[in-house]
């Protein structure tokens, strides 16, 4: 045992790992958890989905091959048994949230979504009802908000902060400061005579009210006191509550908090209770639960019927009657009996933990981390993480065991939460980034006014998209989340990971280069350099996108680039845009071009026949329309011979089609480098950016030095060729990534513009090994550690053709590349 783990037991030692349990966490996680040793898994995302175990699979497994379970609406022995099962399960739900079987019905949903849903719907709204939620909440919740604006209801958001009075010391004496958002209210009929000073006043007493909290925040963690079911209940919620009269009712979102803390409905009577099991155990998915007071059943009005839902119906006249019961009446159709029954195989080890020693353990691991966290600083004293919520060490029992922040570079800047991902991807470690679908949380801690939202809106940013800084302000976060089975070692990995990835370094030079990318400078000088001993060593076509390419000695030039570059690629049914990194059977595909043939010929190893086309065939009478990553272009497709082939070879139904367009698109220099590219018309096939992709053959030496160090594990890296970056052309003779300060390239008679570097993505660490498309993390996890600019991984060039609409008469000149011409770079 090491130091570190050796004091965060001394600390921790009496929360962490279940030590009064039959199992402790070491035994529990080598037992029921291998798939992510053998994988190097750092799973985090337990708020998102916890993990089931392999015992709580085995036993499902074994009780559906040793037992027959029929439809529950049906009335045979089977049938029978099944209604038996769920009952005893809807009992133990009932139980998990300490709620008494006379006060309370358990109705399965699909999910705590469709629970809000549910109570939307059929929640008795009329013009003088209030629906009231907390400005921390998910979106699912904020959803119900349709339902009472359509029915004229008043809407409000509040934000509420708990604060103790300080002339009391008892727990029930506590307060909270609320702060009022505007009210909502849709339609023409406003009644603003109802609302004197932005208070609502007196309507009538008969009316129903809805307010509605989390019992844990997604976002931040931060837990909600659960006294404010009864202070709302009784009307003592400071004075909002009780200037709207009529009957409040509490709505409580536990999807997230009831996996460490379901709220006690004994202490709390709350009204509705929503939550999802796959949060808690990990299986099934698909299904949740309304845990519902009687009383307010008894005021739901469900609109529809359904089987199951009625005692007796007619066909052809408006005759129905519905069942008395609360679940038949509230669960439409055949419930989902076989994933009902499996809940309490996860119970079962909810059980042997105990749920307050499961808060612990996860607690202390947060709690560690936190405090790990905000211990990290850059060579300048700098804070390098910014966690939202509670973050004081006084405070952490009122956290869940989640940690939610950004991380700032040494200079104050940002660090995109989408860059963290896809680092952290590299690292093994799985985690969330984003508002987490809680726009109110999100705003609120992150900083982001409505203007700021509207305006990032309007940039194009909307969710799970890559904009994760806009105007200097993040547009989301990122969060960790721990469940019953983290362990020490998964936080420990992760602290690793933003020490190595994120705390900034002394700038150093290694081999006489720059290898800090935020401090590379660029020379601003447009004069050519007369390097003549820089020479192109290799030409590759690609004119399938994510195929094979071909090497040649030499190969023309057009407006579009390299001739036939990627003039091809395939969709797929829905019309989507199949690559390697979602098709990996591409990367078996051979391509060839026979210019003098004017054939493009292609060989699969699935394929009995090689495939041949004519370059020359006019295909206009089965021309259409695609989008590609944004980017419209007019396309030719072929017939079902060729689309039958090309599915074969990647066993997958999908279309072949050929760029035909004379589309252009403007482009500009990223970087320092702002200003328009000297040919704002070069014409994009069905490249992702630049025309052509350089890569330097001194800096793939580099590259591969850093991999074959042992990197601190003895493990020995993967070596890289050229090829694995997929480049056009390879260069030799400069010096390791002098290419990024290049600005234009002489090669022959052509000339081509820099577009600055080609960010990489995870395409690179994919590679063919007997006949398999093997994926690893390499070489993008060692670029990522030294040639990593603003969220990017650079390596190569991006460049697009200055030449060949350049002639005096206007006339296009065919230039040709030649291996072992002369390269002349200008910086």
């Amino acid at each position: 045992m090491g130091q570190s783990k050796a004091e965060f037991l001394e600390k921790f030692g009496g929360d962490y790992g279940y030590p009064d349990a039959p199992r402790g966490i070491d035994e529990l996680r080598a037992a029921e958890f291998k798939r992510l040793e053998g994988a190097g898994m750092v799973y985090l995302d337990h708020a998102g989905a916890t993990l089931y175990s392999e015992a709580q699979m085995a036993d499902v497994a074994r009780d559906l091959m040793s037992n027959v379970y029929g439809n529950p609406h049906s009335q045979n022995d089977s049938s029978m048994a099944t209604s038996d099962i769920v009952t005893s399960v809807r009992h133990q739900v009932l139980k998990y949230f300490n709620a008494s079987p006379r006060d309370y019905k358990c109705i399965f949903t699909s999910g705590a979504t469709a629970a809000l849903k549910l109570v939307g719907e059929c929640f008795p709204w009329s013009r003088d009802s209030c629906y009231m939620y907390t400005m921390e909440n998910h979106n699912s919740v904020l959803g119900i908000r349709e339902y009472a604006l359509s029915k004229g209801a008043t809407v409000s958001a509040v934000d509420v902060e708990e604060v103790a009075d300080p002339s009391k010391n008892h727990e029930s004496d506590r307060l909270f400061k609320v702060s009022k958002h505007s009210n909502q209210r849709r339609g023409d009929d406003l009644l603003l005579h109802n609302y004197q000073n932005g208070r609502l006043t007196a309507i009538s007493g008969n009316n129903l009210n809805l307010f509605a909290f989390p019992s844990e925040c997604n976002f931040s963690g931060h837990k909600f006191n659960l006294s404010l079911v009864k202070l709302i209940k009784e009307g003592k919620f400071m004075d909002f509550s009780s200037q709207q009269r009529g009957q409040w009712m509490v709505l409580i979102d536990a999807a997230k908090g009831c996996t460490t803390e379901p709220p006690n409905l004994t202490l709390y009577p709350a009204d509705f209770v929503v939550c999802s099991f796959y949060k808690i155990f990990g299986y099934p998915t698909g299904l949740g639960a309304l845990i519902v007071k009687n009383e307010a059943a008894s005021l739901l009005n469900k609109t529809y019927f359904s089987g199951g839902t009625v005692a007796a119906s007619i066909a052809d006249i408006d005759f129905v009657q519905k069942r008395k019961g609360i679940e038949q009446a509230l669960e439409d159709g055949t419930i989902s009996f076989l994933s009902i029954s499996s809940l309490r195989y996860g119970f079962k080890i909810i059980d042997m933990l105990t749920i307050s020693a499961i808060a612990r353990h996860t607690g202390s691991l947060a709690t560690y981390v936190r405090n790990k966290m905000l211990e990290l600083k850059h060579s300048n004293e700098k804070n390098v993480c910014i966690i939202y919520g509670q973050a004081s060490k006084e405070n952490y029992q009122k956290m869940g065991p989640t940690i939610t922040f950004n991380l700032k570079r040494e200079d104050g800047t940002w660090f995109g939460y989408r860059e963290v991902e896809k680092l952290a991807s590299l690292s093994g470690i799985h985690l969330r980034t984003g508002c987490f679908c809680n726009p109110g949380a999100c705003a609120k801690y992150v900083g982001l006014s409505h203007s700021d939202l509207v305006s990032n809106f309007e940039a194009g940013h909307v969710c799970w998209d890559d904009n994760d800084v806009i105007n200097g302000k993040p547009t989301g976060a990122v969060r960790i989340s721990f469940g019953y089975m983290s362990t020490y070692e998964d936080a420990e990995e992760f602290l690793k990971f933003l020490q190595s990835s994120f705390v900034s370094k002394p700038v150093g030079l290694k081999n006489g280069y720059m290898v800090n990318m935020d401090t590379l400078n660029l020379v601003d000088d447009w004069h050519q350099q007369a390097i003549s001993d820089i020479r192109l060593k290799s030409i590759t076509i690609y004119p399938v996108k994510s195929c094979q390419g071909f090497s040649v000695q030499s190969w023309p030039l057009t407006t579009g680039g390299l001739k036939y570059d990627r003039e091809w690629l395939l969709q797929g049914s829905g019309g989507e845009v199949l690559t390697q990194k979602k098709v990996p059977e591409l990367s078996s595909i051979c391509t060839l071009i026979d210019l003098e043939l004017g054939k493009l010929f292609l060989e699969s190893p699935k394929c009995k026949d090689k495939l041949q086309i004519s370059l020359l065939e006019n295909l206009t009478h089965l021309s259409a329309e695609v989008d590609v990553y944004g980017q419209r272009y007019e396309v030719q497709s072929y017939g079902d011979k060729v689309n039958s082939w090309f599915s074969e070879a990647i066993g997958r139904p999908c279309t072949f089609v050929r760029c035909s367009s004379s589309k252009y698109r403007s482009c500009t220099i990223n970087g320092r480098r702002d200003r328009l590219c000297r040919d704002t018309r070069s014409k994009l096939s069905f490249v992702n950016e630049g025309q052509l992709l350089l890569v330097s053959e001194d800096s793939i030496s580099d590259l591969n030095s850093r991999l074959s160090s042992s990197n601190g594990n003895g493990k020995q890296g993967v070596l890289v060729d050229a090829m694995r970056f997929r480049p056009n052309i390879v260069v030799y003779g400069s010096t390791p990534y002098n290419e990024d300060n290049w600005k234009r390239l002489h090669i022959g008679d052509a000339y081509f513009t820099s577009m600055g570097g080609c960010n990489r993505c995870q395409m690179i660490n994919l590679y063919q090994s007997s006949g398999q498309v093997i994926k690893s993390k390499e070489p993008l996890a060692t670029l990522a550690s030294y040639r990593r600019k603003q969220g990017k991984i650079l390596f190569g060039v991006l460049l697009n053709y200055e030449d060949g609409m350049e002639g005096e008469d206007d006339a296009i000149v065919e230039r040709w590349l030649k291996v072992g011409q002369e390269v002349y770079p200008s910086t």
